[in-house]
This record gives structure tokens, sequence and C-alpha cells, in this order.
């Protein structure tokens, strides 16, 4: 078992408080945290239920929630643990350390979904890639960018996990730009503002002219994998807009035709 070690108190307190600092680091940090009567991970989760019981739901449950990753304790245990605390302790109070234990969390797949990944990366020649951090804000639920070709034509292809999409959004330019999706793996769908959604497998081709607004992503059962082809043009940007809610969604995706040809019109 690891052992923990604290420098918390005397970083910040041994001029002036030197002996809470003794006690913080020693003694709680020290002696108690290195008992072995219990294991680290069920000293994590006594440690978040407690904070989370007394409604201190701020730096210090997330530094524990952040400990907790750490020593193995897993996306859905904090989650389970969160609910069972909610019904004793107060909902109010778990909605404020399910906040927390999103952004501690938020990285980490459901279980059973890495198996799924996995088995999605074998039907596409190009890698999955690093997930999407930069545009992470822009979608509902985890992307991953891999990059095909710099040069010329910029090409990456775009993989998105059940259930997620981007936000409407706008290619700009002043002449040309543009986008264009090649969908390479999996099932997805493409709605453009005011028109039924298209469902996309692999071999079909949209072609989004700019400033043409729409959204892009997977269907609620699987992966989806396509390129996206940034259109040369002049002064080309993106805007993200309002994200695609749960209901619209599911409304676009139940309503969903199947693309007809090579081309979305």
């Amino acid at each position: 078992m690891g052992r923990i070690v604290q420098t918390a108190g005397r970083d910040a307190l041994s001029d002036f408080a030197p002996q809470f600092a003794h006690f913080n680091d020693d003694v709680l940090f020290g002696e108690n945290w290195n008992n072995e009567d219990l294991d680290l991970k069920t000293r994590c989760l006594l440690t978040v239920t407690a904070l989370t019981a007394s409604g201190i739901t701020d730096s210090s449950l997330l530094h524990h929630m952040e400990n907790a990753k750490r020593n193995g304790v897993s996306r859905r245990e904090i989650a389970a643990a969160i609910t069972h605390i909610a019904f004793y302790a107060g909902w109010p109070k778990a909605w404020a350390a399910f906040r927390l234990a999103r952004e501690v969390w938020a990285g980490e797949a459901p279980d059973g979904m890495e198996e799924s990944m996995a088995a999605h990366q074998r039907r596409t020649v190009f890698p999955i890639g690093a997930p999407n951090e930069a545009s992470a804000r822009y979608f509902s639920g985890r992307s991953f960018l891999a990059p095909v070709s710099r040069e010329q034509v910029p090409v990456f292809q775009v993989t998105f996990e059940p259930g997620c999409r981007n936000n409407w959004h706008v290619h700009h330019a002043a002449e040309g730009g543009g986008q264009m999706l090649i969908c390479v793996a999996g099932e997805g769908y493409y709605q453009q503002w005011g028109q039924p959604a298209r469902r996309l497998k692999p071999g079909d081709c949209v072609n989004i002219p700019a400033g043409v607004k729409h959204w892009h992503g997977a269907g609620k059962e699987g992966w989806f994998s396509h390129l996206a082809l940034e259109v040369p043009g002049q002064e080309g940007r993106v805007e993200w807009l309002e994200p695609l809610t749960q209901q619209q969604y599911e409304q676009a995706i139940g309503g969903a035709e199947d693309d007809a040809g090579s081309e979305t019109k």
C-alpha cells in the first residue's frame, strides 16, 4: 500500500500555527491515513462521504475526490457513493458533490466503454487519437481527434463515443470555405438547421457550405468516426453556438433519413 505524505499544513501555517500544522501533517495525514486497518481506497470514500454529508463542497472535497481517483475509486463507484449519500445527507449536498465529481472523473470512460472503443478501432484504418480537449466544451460527450494530414488540406479523423455530438455551429468564410465530412466507421448523424437529420454510414460524404448552421455526431448505441476536411477559403472561422439538447437529439435521430447518395444537399 502507498504511503500518504502531507506537507500542506507546514507549507501554509508553519510560521503562524506550527502545532496545527503538526497535527494536520503528522497525525491526521501521517498516523491516521497510514494506518493499515483500512486501505486507502476505503479511506478516500469515507472522507468524501463525511465532507459531502457535512456540506463541505469546496476545494477540500475536490482534493479528496482527486485523491480518491488516484487510489482506485472509479467513476461508477463515486456516482453510486454520492447517490447513496443523497438519501441520508440531503439532495442539495449530493448535487454540489456531483458538480465536483464530474470535473474530476471527466476523462474516465464508463464501465465497458473502453472495450467498445477498442472494437471500433478495429473497424477504422485511422487511429482514434487523443481526447479532443481543446474543443471539449462544444461537445456533449467525449470526442477524439487524430491528424491524418496537416499539409495542403488539413484532414483529421474525429471519433464520437455513443451519444456524443457537437453543438450547432457555422463555418464562416469571406470566400470559399466550409467543411467536408467523409464517414469511415460506425453510424452517425448530420443535421442542417431547419431540415431533418440524415443517417450516415461508412462511405457517405457530407458537403457543408460556409454559412450553414449544423451539427454532427454519433448515434445513441455506437461509436462513429468521420474524416473532417476544412475547405480552403478566405478568413475562415468556426462559430460555436448552442448545444443540441437531449430531447432535440433524440427527436432528430428518431426522424432521421438515410443518406440518399454521396452528398448531403
